[in-house]
């Protein structure tokens, strides 16, 4: 079953796990699940999908429940209407805040033949702000330093172009942990041994826009997954995040810090 955070006659929203896909896709033919179908099993309608969320990312994940409504969301989300917020582990200490202002060439699907003229006409303007919330160093050798640094930051794309976080963070040299395509492999292979941790690190927790139908302010909200909480709380970083994206601590997956104690902060 999927969590879901938001139902109403016009709108649902889910709390998409890690590893899902959206809905179906070329560029991943093997797989078999997707949160479109299930949605649709789950609660017995048509839902339609108007954004994106990575297949390796978890979080809120908005489906409209008629065509029309999915138009008018899609538009709101085109014109830069709604408000998205993530939360992400990258390596490396990134400026307190900053915003990455860097053109993004459409990503095409591979099955398309793309002349390079015709590749390098296609980047688009893309934003996004970022807001640097903790820091740890671990007493680790990865690269040529012995110890390896890590920072938890709040993220808002102002855009919504194909993998913009990830693509904008490795553009600033801080790539996203457990980022197989854009990431460093020696520092996911770390977080893998340290922590178990084999999925990306990156969260969609919150979504703000006028409700398309009624006008009515939204905060969709999905707190973080237990693992990404987890690993959180091993990192000492519990405290640097809004409660609201925080599990119930009730849950004891999201309490167990489990293993090792956690490193020292810094």
């Amino acid at each position: 079953m999927l969590p879901i955070v938001f139902c109403d006659e016009h709108l649902v929203a889910i709390h998409k796990p890690a590893g899902l896909l959206v809905h179906r896709t070329v560029l991943d033919a093997h797989e078999r699940r997707f949160a479109l179908q299930m949605l649709r099993q789950q609660i017995g309608r048509r839902v339609y999908p108007v954004h994106r969320l990575d297949k390796g990312a978890s979080g809120v994940l908005l489906f409209a429940l008629s065509r029309e409504v999915g138009r008018m969301l899609g538009a709101m989300f085109e014109q830069r209407q709604v408000g998205k917020r993530y939360l992400a582990v990258v390596r490396g200490y990134p400026d307190a805040a900053g915003e990455i202002d860097h053109r993004l060439r459409r990503h095409f699907d591979a099955v398309e033949r793309v002349a390079e003229a015709a590749l390098a006409a296609a980047a688009q303007e893309a934003i996004s702000r970022y807001r640097r919330l903790a820091t740890i160093e671990l007493p680790y050798r990865v690269d040529r330093y012995p110890t390896s640094r890590y920072a938890l930051v709040e993220l808002e794309p102002l855009s919504g172009r194909r993998h913009q976080l990830r693509r904008h963070l490795k553009h600033i040299a801080h790539p996203i942990i457990g980022d197989a395509t854009y990431g460093k492999g020696a520092h996911n292979r770390l977080f893998q041994q340290l922590f178990a941790c084999d999925r990306l690190l990156l969260a969609s927790t919150e979504l703000r826009l006028a409700h398309p139908v009624t006008g009515a302010s939204l905060t969709l909200t999905a707190p973080l997954a237990a693992d990404f909480a987890r690993l959180l709380d091993r990192l000492g970083w519990t405290s640097a995040v809004p409660p609201q994206w925080l599990p119930a601590r009730t849950d004891p997956l999201a309490a167990d810090g489990g293993g090792e104690p956690s490193p020292g902060q810094r």
